[in-house]
């Protein structure tokens, strides 16, 4: 490290700049940044276990983000409560799906990317910046990402502007798109999506929202297999964080795993889950 004397910090370090950490980073030490973590010419095959499914749907007043937690290494399940979605500050959520490693990493460097901004800029940045910046980090893993080390979250949060909650997905390239009322990604977002589709209501409560999205992933497991279930035997519940005027909070286990037997013990009458009204 470059140091003009034992002790001190290195001038960068001292010299006004960007409130951009990431760019930060990549002039000063763009080894670190996730996309340039990996020698080149190495295989993905085995090396990443990949995070599956996350859901998220708006209701009165905010946004509720859910995650299953199974990480899969192809066939085999790498981990069974691995966790998906994250804070990102205090008005926004994170969820990953795709190579969990980089994933995780990625996030990380969100957290401090707009903990810099806010430093060096003595503000926050809005909702649809803070997607922005996200959306400039996934486009700096294209180079993994095309070796197959693909990072696709989910970023939500409440816009205190609008007043409510908003969700914004992304493709592999950084391509950042603002979905609308409830969005889903990773291998089972198809399935979810379709149980979303039919529950979502413009009028959902906090509590009901939670619901929808832990039935979503209920159908979700019910047809992927990366997609892991409500696991009783071992407690292993899904991740489900709120976001609305008063911050981001994780939903207490405790509250989660009521939802989910009430969700199971349910499925036994009916497998399929519950029929969305015709009108």
């Amino acid at each position: 490290m470059d140091v003009s004397r034992i002790g001190s910090l290195p001038a960068a370090f001292l010299n006004p700049g960007t409130s951009s950490f990431t760019e930060f980073l990549r002039q000063y030490s763009p080894e670190l940044l996730p996309g340039n973590r990996l020698p080149a010419g190495a295989d993905p095959g085995g090396l990443a276990p990949h995070g599956t499914t996350i859901v998220a749907t708006t209701f009165t007043g905010g946004v509720v983000m859910s995650g299953d937690r199974r990480a899969t290494s192809g066939n085999v399940i790498a981990q069974r409560d691995i966790e998906k979605v994250f804070q990102a500050d205090e008005y926004s959520a994170v969820g990953i799906a795709g190579s969990a490693g980089i994933a995780t990493e990625i996030v990380r460097l969100f957290q401090l990317e707009l903990e810099h901004y806010e430093k060096i800029e003595g503000t926050v940045l809005s909702l649809e910046g803070k997607a922005n910046r996200l959306s400039h980090m996934i486009r700096g893993n294209l180079g993994l990402a095309m070796q197959g080390f693909v990072v696709v979250p989910l970023f939500a949060g409440f816009d205190r502007g609008f007043e409510g909650g908003r969700i914004f997905s992304y493709d592999a390239t950084g391509g950042r798109y603002e979905e609308h009322q409830f969005y889903s990604v990773g291998s089972g977002s198809y399935f979810a999506r379709g149980a979303l589709k039919k529950l979502y209501r413009d009028d959902l409560t906090v509590d009901d929202a939670i619901a929808v999205t832990i039935q979503a992933l209920y159908d979700a497991a019910d047809d992927d297999s990366a997609t892991g279930g409500p696991d009783l035997q071992r407690h292993i519940y899904p991740i489900v964080a709120v976001v609305d005027g008063d911050g981001f909070r994780k939903r207490d286990e405790a509250a989660v795993a009521e939802i989910v037997e009430s969700v199971v013990s349910s499925r036994n009458t009916r497998p399929d889950g519950p029929v969305a009204p015709l009108r």
